[in-house]
């Protein structure tokens, strides 16, 4: 029997999120997880009633932005940032949970989950934000990258 384990399939899950996007730079997905439960997920898109990039354009990719800088000229909202969101709407307490998340968080979205109290991050790939990285570390969570070679 080849069943996932925790990591691998919360990870699945977050994947499963990133196919709702409606970005057109990046798909992202998450899932916030805690005692082994789904609190909340989240992909990156508008707001609930804004027309989607896909429709509009993108600004930034209209003004040649590199990715991982000036995340304010973006419409859209990233993955954790909905699932933060998600959970508050729902009144479901994240404190102490484990983010699944298929790209690492940028500065933004580190802040908001070391205030939201996630105590560990898990992700499937990198993104150019040292920032992001240096506070996540300062903070004490440890963002792990999932090893699927050896699963």
């Amino acid at each position: 029997m080849n069943r996932p384990d925790w990591d691998e399939y919360f990870m699945q899950m977050a994947e499963v999120a990133e196919q709702r996007s409606t970005c057109t730079r990046r798909k992202v997905g998450a899932v916030i997880v805690k005692d082994k439960r789904i609190m909340a997920t989240g992909y990156n898109g508008v707001p609930t009633g804004i027309q989607h990039c896909e429709k509009r354009g993108c600004l930034r990719e209209q003004l040649q932005v590199p990715s991982g800088q000036r995340h304010e000229l973006c419409r859209g909202l990233h993955a954790e940032q909905n699932a933060i969101i998600q959970a508050a709407y729902l009144g479901q307490s994240i404190d102490g949970g484990t983010l699944y998340c298929t790209t690492q968080p940028c500065v933004i979205c580190a802040k908001m989950l070391i205030n939201a109290g996630i105590k560990r991050i898990v992700i499937k790939e990198g993104y150019p934000d040292e920032l992001a990285r240096e506070m996540l570390e300062e903070a004490g969570l440890k963002v792990e990258v999932l090893d699927r070679k050896n699963k």
